[in-house]
């Protein structure tokens, strides 16, 4: 038996949008942000975004200012800047609580600092002290992450729209979330492969051009010149531009490339290592699934569903209507506890959905969210001869029972489950929902208010309504290699890219081969080519792979809990390669203070060396990356959603509930 089980992470309402925070007690004066520009290069399979802010105190005292912005998606923040006494410093990554102690210090002396933290799987925090009284502050973040393309089409998001999970920080914190100036938002797609189109949905003042067969340009802005505001114009004189909507860009391939490996690598001259960054883009070799069906429904009615349920019950009774007769349903209700609605399966008649989808409709959301009931309650008393479906509909907030991961790991491993995630918007619990996923050889897909629901959906769909290659394992002999990351793949679905990080030794020929089983049977691709003697192109795949690798690590801290070589590791790698992780953090002094404390400018060096490649990349047309040219690795071209076919019932099924509460999430917001 194979049992396909679909989770929704709902926003729990518009709970939050990045911005400067102040106290909701009024105890302090807020401050303005002045200037918020955002540029964003994709290229060579991942995404470099350059946020640089101007915060204004119109006070007549020194505050500080904190600031900030949901989690980006696998994102390493690779740059904090503040400038000082008008020049750029660039920020170190030291241990969290040194940089605490360093931050504290030339915040009570008076002296310019600033400090980006990471709040668990949320947010990062920027704060900056003095934004001194009638000035400005000007600051500069940059992040590194990879950049995906799913079945024909790559996706980037600009996180801006928080996801309300956190009930502490909303109750002590509001946020001003207006650009009173300057804002801009600009995005450069630079492929090898050719892009068709490119858009940014739910902004018709974007400007999108093509700048070449695989290069294209998309520009956003609003409100005066940057600087404008100086010099006798009242920044509150200029348009707001509110930073409470994600900005998701699009841009979808040609139909029709070949299935692809692509080999990103960084080695200095004269280095015994180089690192790896392998992107497999599969052929189309998956075939359809058919067959009859068993739905659960499980739906979350606990308090915080409050305003969403009517929404949530008309969704599941237009579902009901769409059941084929040969399925069967069950419901399963969770709060603060679980229970089963319909007390085993019911035949998808057309008297039983009418009356089942009435009382769905009656219930009233009240109490906390057990979501670790609900979830057991569903995978109770499934039919081992059937192919079951579990649809759980949630706002993502596990707040009651079990919450540890170890536990919900442990649930999925009584059954033969697929875990399929759809992820929706900001802040949600991203790690245990990926660590269940990858447990259950499913897939999670993300989610924004901001996206094109149907298209996103319909890449969830064609996932799910195919096989899978199961058991996925990457090997490469002829080459040194170590610290392959991650270290346990799980499954390949339709149109999903596999990116692989490593060390490699050497150079010169090698072969890859990836293996795992589709319906049971052991399958096997493999190509041969050349890893580089010396290739200093793509310095940022350091960084990329030193994140993946912390990831693996803090997996196992959240399963077996914290140890202290674990969380050494994670500082070391952290301090290493410049990252804010949970136990380190980026600070920013003066020169001298650096220099007094005896810190090592290592992140400046890796910043200058990155600038510095960057730089050439944008003077040369984009370059390909492919190495499977002579012999590749599949014989299929790429999956698009243009040679996907049309949706069946099944997909239709599932749809409809997802796009229904995706469009009343919008309603609520827009309200």
């Amino acid at each position: 038996m194979v049992l396909l089980l679909l989770g929704l992470a709902l926003l729990a309402g518009p709970g939050g949008a990045a911005g400067l925070l102040t106290p909701t007690d009024g105890s302090l004066p807020p401050l303005q942000i002045r200037d918020h520009q955002v540029r964003v290069v994709i290229e060579d399979g991942y995404a470099i975004t350059t946020v640089e802010q101007v915060f204004h105190n119109p006070h007549d005292r020194d505050l500080e200012a904190l600031y900030s912005f949901p989690l980006p998606e696998k994102a390493s923040l690779a740059e904090l800047t503040l400038w000082i006494d008008g020049q750029p410093v660039v920020g170190e990554v030291l241990e969290r609580q040194q940089a605490r102690r360093l931050y504290e210090e030339e915040k009570a002396a008076g002296r310019d600092a600033g400090i980006t933290e990471k709040d668990d799987y949320k947010t990062f925090e920027t704060r900056v002290s003095p934004v001194r009284a009638g000035q400005d502050t000007r600051l500069r973040l940059v992040y590194i992450q990879p950049a995906r393309v799913d079945t024909g089409m790559g996706r980037y998001v600009y996180p801006l729209e928080e996801g309300g999970v956190d009930e502490q920080k909303l109750a002590f914190w509001t946020a001003n979330d207006k650009v009173c100036g300057h804002f801009s938002f600009e995005v450069l797609i630079r492929s090898a492969y050719p892009v068709e189109a490119v858009r940014l949905p739910n902004q018709p003042g974007a400007a999108v051009s093509r700048l070449g067969e695989g290069e294209w340009r998309i520009h956003l802005e609003q409100g005066g010149a940057a600087g404008e505001a100086e010099g006798g114009n009242s920044p509150a004189a200029a348009p707001a531009f509110v930073l409470d909507q994600d900005l998701v860009v699009y841009w979808r391939h040609q139909a029709g490339l070949p299935a692809s490996l692509d080999l990103v690598a960084y080695k200095a001259e004269g280095a015994e290592r180089g690192t790896y960054m392998l992107v497999l883009t599969p052929g189309d070799d998956l075939q359809p699934i058919t067959g009859g069906r068993d739905w659960v429904f499980v739906l979350d009615i606990s308090g915080s569903m409050q305003g969403k349920y009517a929404t949530l019950a008309d969704a599941v009774q237009r579902s009901l209507k769409r059941m084929r007769p040969e399925d069967r349903f069950r419901i399963v209700l969770f709060n603060s506890s679980a229970r089963e609605l319909t007390r085993g399966y019911v035949s998808a008649t057309p008297e039983n959905v009418a009356a089942w989808g009435r009382k769905v409709a009656a219930i009233q959301p009240e109490q906390g969210t057990n979501l670790y009931a609900g979830l057991e309650k569903a995978l109770a008393s499934l039919d081992a001869d059937r192919t079951s479906a579990v649809v759980l509909v949630t706002d993502g907030v596990a707040n009651l029972g079990e919450t540890r991961q170890r536990r919900f790991i442990e649930l999925l491993r009584r059954k033969d489950v697929r875990l399929f995630t759809l992820i929706m918007g900001n802040s949600a619990n991203r790690p245990l929902l990926e660590v269940m996923t990858r447990e259950s050889n499913g897939f999670a897909i993300s989610l924004s208010n901001s996206d094109d629901v149907v298209g996103r959906l319909l890449e969830a769909m064609s996932k799910a309504g195919h096989q899978a290659l199961h058991g996925v394992s990457l090997k490469i002999t002829g080459v040194k290699t170590a610290d392959q990351t991650p270290r346990k793949i799980g499954s390949l679905y339709r149109g999903q890219q596999l990116v692989v990080f490593g060390h490699y030794w050497g150079d010169g020929p090698a072969e890859v081969r990836l293996e795992g089983r589709i319906s049971g049977q052991p399958v096997s691709y493999q190509t041969r080519f050349d890893f580089p003697a010396v290739a200093e192109e793509n310095p940022e795949v350091e960084r990329l792979w030193a994140y993946a690798a912390i990831e693996d690590m803090m997996e196992d801290i959240h399963d077996f809990g914290e140890k202290a070589d674990l969380r050494q590791a994670v500082v070391d790698l952290g301090v290493e390669y410049g990252l804010v992780t949970d136990y380190t953090a980026m600070v920013v002094v003066a020169e001298d203070i650096f220099d007094s404390h005896g810190i090592e400018r290592r992140n400046l060096r890796r910043v200058q060396r990155e600038r510095q490649a960057q730089a050439q990349r944008l003077n040369r047309a984009p370059r390909s990356r492919r190495v499977d040219t002579a012999q590749p690795m599949y014989s299929t071209p790429r999956a698009s959603h243009s040679g996907g076919g049309a949706l069946d019932g099944w997909s239709l099924l599932m749809l409809l509930p997802l796009v229904a509460l995706m469009l009343a999430s919008r309603r609520r917001r827009a309200a």
